[in-house]
């Protein structure tokens, strides 16, 4: 029953989304068609996350969500439905981790939106150093697609006017600690390492706390 109630709810946001906004679609086809892979995202509203999860089919995706989006009983449901992590925002959220590594394991696609809250405006924050104990216990490849436009959504919603939606991606990377012990702030220089790599494939308008970072560090960053 649930993969009838998935497929139809991923019908609906998939028809609804292409008739409310124009999507570039074409970067998608440079995600990889199997195995394990952790997409970062910038996360501007709550557009995009439904939105890959529909557009980037058969490919399965998990992803992460901060714990109180259960109190609302139609959002828990839904994102039960899509398996949806919870995850305990400022604080070690252990059993997330082990559910991350779990998704992994399987070769699905984990998706991790590094600034660990919606920006609204469209400009990148600066990212969170969760993740990268992710990147580092998994060994998976990384993979960054940058999104914009979705910001403008509900202005355009208003006056009955398309939404363009514009999505790229960046190239596939491992993080490598060369070694390392890593502490918190080598965790933050690779958290900066990793969203510097979604800024370099935005205009540089969207680029927010990462605008300086042309050319980006790449000291722990191992390209495919």
């Amino acid at each position: 029953m649930r993969s009838i109630y998935r497929w139809f709810m991923d019908t609906v946001i998939r028809l609804g989304t292409d008739i409310l906004c124009r999507i570039d679609k074409s970067e998608f086809s440079k995600v990889p068609a199997c195995g394990p892979l952790i997409l970062v995202i910038n996360h501007i509203s709550s557009l995009e996350v439904p939105l890959l999860f529909a557009h980037l089919q058969p490919r399965k995706m998990i992803g992460l969500a901060k714990i109180e989006t259960w109190d609302n009983k139609f959002m828990g449901w839904l994102f039960d439905l899509w398996e949806a992590i919870p995850i305990r925002r400022g604080q070690a959220d252990l059993a997330a981790i082990r559910a991350c590594l779990q998704v992994l394991k399987v070769g699905d696609i984990l998706a991790i939106a590094p600034e660990g809250t919606r920006s609204y405006h469209g400009r990148l924050q600066r990212g969170q150093p969760g993740m990268v104990v992710i990147a580092l216990r998994a060994g998976a490849p990384i993979l960054p697609i940058a999104h914009w436009g979705g910001e403008d959504f509900d202005s355009n919603l208003k006056r009955l006017k398309r939404t363009d939606f514009h999505f790229r991606v960046g190239r596939q990377f491992y993080l490598d600690a060369k070694g390392e012990r890593v502490n918190g702030e080598i965790r933050q220089e690779m958290a900066d390492e990793i969203m510097s790599q979604i800024a370099m494939v935005m205009p540089e308008e969207y680029r927010g706390e990462y605008a300086d970072c042309d050319p980006p560090p790449r000291k722990y960053l191992r390209f495919a």
